[in-house]
């Protein structure tokens, strides 16, 4: 289990910023996520949307657009870790099966929920306990 006190914490967010539920709360109370940035690097946070302005449903497609902005983003940061939540799998509406495949091409600084292992390629990296 890999220890998660000083990585990014990459949430499930909503275009609009609004961090009121789920790990997009968590984001906000203890990890210093700004309410009104709804993606990219707030606090020690990475929001990633999986929910569209005024907290609207997006489509998968443009899902995976915000997914590949933010591997793009570890990518030119390899010097920090990413603790990935199961983004879009709770209050966003979307199965593990149908989001953790995006992330098939994520850099080595990604760490993903152990709830995705049978879905993510070899070496990848993951924190949490198997569930």
């Amino acid at each position: 289990m890999q220890d998660t006190k000083n990585m990014i914490f990459v949430f499930g967010s909503n275009r609009s910023g609004i961090h009121g539920a789920g790990a997009a709360r968590f984001a906000a109370v203890h990890k210093g996520a700004e309410y009104g940035v709804g993606e990219g690097p707030t606090g020690a946070c990475y929001a990633l949307p999986t929910k569209g302005y005024n907290i609207t449903s997006i489509s998968l497609v443009e899902v995976n657009a915000h997914v590949q902005n933010f591997i793009a983003y570890a990518r030119e940061n390899r010097h920090q870790d990413f603790q990935v939540t199961q983004v879009g799998c709770g209050l966003g509406g979307f199965t593990k099966e149908e989001i953790a495949p995006l992330f098939e091409f994520a850099p080595s600084n990604c760490y993903f929920d152990t709830a995705w292992k049978r879905l993510m390629p070899e070496g990848t990296m993951f924190w949490g306990t198997y569930r």
